[in-house]
């Protein structure tokens, strides 16, 4: 029997435990080596098995206990439709109410579920102070010289150690910082990209990408997008002939939270290779994972340098910092070229604290805690929506990342329950704007990154009973 056969056959099993009921909520699984002993199988056939099953969303680990039988279990809440937007390049973006939601940003007594940002109780503000100060002491002229165009050389090489953790294999000189993760997906796009050009994405999309590719002159292509394993590959081949460029966000992506199977990205790096239509890789979510590992990602089947991987810690860390970077492979000249037009140089004093936060080991301890804390959330989202919203709510299944997508009955339009919450200081993300279509009018987002308190639980208990109203 193949051992690809193996771990899959030992998986249905006791997925079918657990959907019987033979095995509930909460019950531990047996530890990997006894898996091992019980099923005669090597320890890596073993971990297979509860990969799978997280992947599934059947189980959950809890560090230094073990595998538990999800809670999730328990809450049966069938997954969102998949998109089907129009294959037709469209350019209808939603301005007003985009400008609606994020103009109340920042203010104060107003719970944001709508922004797709982690809370700073989430953040190691007080170590990451120290880091400022620190590097205030230790850079030359304490800071106030610029920066080697390509950025922060310790920068660099933290990035490209922690890369092996998703087969990256990059070193310092693949990598360019840039001012956020928009700023590297904005070079990518403006080097590569020129008006008229067409871009295909996932649908649903991230609002900021719809609107830099508008901005830019860019037809969009929205591609039908599974919640679970994102764009569907048959789709994208389809309209290979109609694209100049591909961007996509393959973990763990807003809204859906989807995480493409590692075999769809090898097989989108090597079509698209294969017609030398270039990839944009946002993955500014890949480090938020609930699992027992990180994702691959694109750039780790990437043979030839098309894949132009774009990263940050915006998602993870410290928004406000404005760190992000991109390892642009063969483009590399044309993002450097940019770079020294549009800002020069990077902000030394925010990198060189970056860099000495991730050398220090600080920023794998404090990923640890963040990402428990944010499956704990998204457990508890999931629980209140079964209880508290209409019947009928579907909602999607993030392995990872700040998003939980909400799809409600046709009639109820979000755009309606965006207008009834704010009036309670509650802010969704309603679905419209996710897309330049006519799609998700009865849909939403829902960040997961707040503090997860009872005052958070009746704002989400209070928007729930708002959509039954309507």
């Amino acid at each position: 029997m193949s051992k690809e056969f193996i771990y899959t056959e030992i998986a249905d099993g006791i997925a079918s435990q657990i959907r019987n009921g033979v095995l509930k909520a909460g019950d531990r699984l047996p530890s990997v080596r006894m898996m091992c002993q019980e099923h005669h199988v090597s320890m890596n056939t073993a971990k297979r098995v509860f990969l799978e099953l997280e992947s599934q969303s059947l189980i959950e680990s809890k560090p230094q206990s073990g595998y538990f039988v999800s809670r999730l279990m328990s809450v049966k809440l069938p997954l969102p439709e998949v998109s089907r937007p129009s294959l037709i390049a469209n350019n209808d973006e939603p301005d007003e109410l985009i400008s609606r939601v994020y103009e109340n940003m920042g203010k104060k007594g107003i719970t944001f579920f709508s922004i797709g940002i982690p809370s700073g109780d989430l953040l190691p503000q007080a170590k990451l102070k120290k880091e400022i100060i620190n590097a205030t002491r230790e850079l030359k002229d304490g800071g106030t010289e610029y920066e080697e165009l390509q950025g922060n050389l310790k920068l660099r090489r933290m990035i490209a150690v922690r890369s092996l953790q998703w087969g990256g294999n990059l070193n310092e000189n693949d990598l360019v910082t840039t001012n956020g993760g928009m700023n590297a997906l904005s070079f990518c796009l403006m080097a590569l990209g020129k008006p008229g050009d067409t871009i295909a994405i996932e649908s649903p999309c991230y609002p900021g990408i719809l609107q830099l590719a508008n901005g830019l002159g860019l037809n969009v292509l929205e591609l039908p997008t599974h919640p679970t394993t994102g764009i569907e590959i048959e789709a994208l081949r389809k309209v290979i002939p109609q694209i100049n460029l591909c961007l996509l966000i393959p973990n763990f992506n807003s809204p859906l939270g989807s995480c493409m199977p590692d075999e769809n990205k090898k097989e989108i790096v090597r079509l698209l290779s294969e017609h030398n239509i270039p990839l944009i890789e946002d993955d500014v979510y890949g480090d938020l994972y609930f699992g027992s590992s990180r994702p691959k990602c694109c750039k780790s089947f990437d043979k030839d340098g098309n894949v132009l991987y774009c990263s940050s810690i915006s998602k993870t860390l410290a928004p406000g910092y404005r760190v992000g970077w991109i390892a642009p492979g063969k483009y590399k000249n044309k993002i450097m070229k940019l770079k020294l037009l549009h800002s020069t140089s990077s902000i030394s004093i925010v990198n060189e604290a970056v860099a000495n936060f991730l050398k220090s080991g600080r920023y794998e301890k404090h990923l640890q805690q963040m990402r428990r804390a944010l499956q704990n959330n998204y457990q508890n989202y999931v629980q209140t929506i079964a209880d508290y919203f209409p019947e009928g709510t579907k909602t999607s299944r993030p392995q990872g990342g700040l998003s939980l997508w909400v799809e409600f009955d046709k009639k109820i339009r979000t755009t309606k329950l965006y207008d009834l919450a704010i009036k309670q200081n509650i802010s969704i993300a309603p679905g419209r704007m996710f897309t330049l279509q006519d799609q998700f009018e009865n849909c939403m987002r829902l960040c997961i990154g707040l503090p997860w308190t009872e005052e958070t639980q009746l704002c989400l208990q209070q928007v729930g009973n708002l959509a039954k109203k309507i």
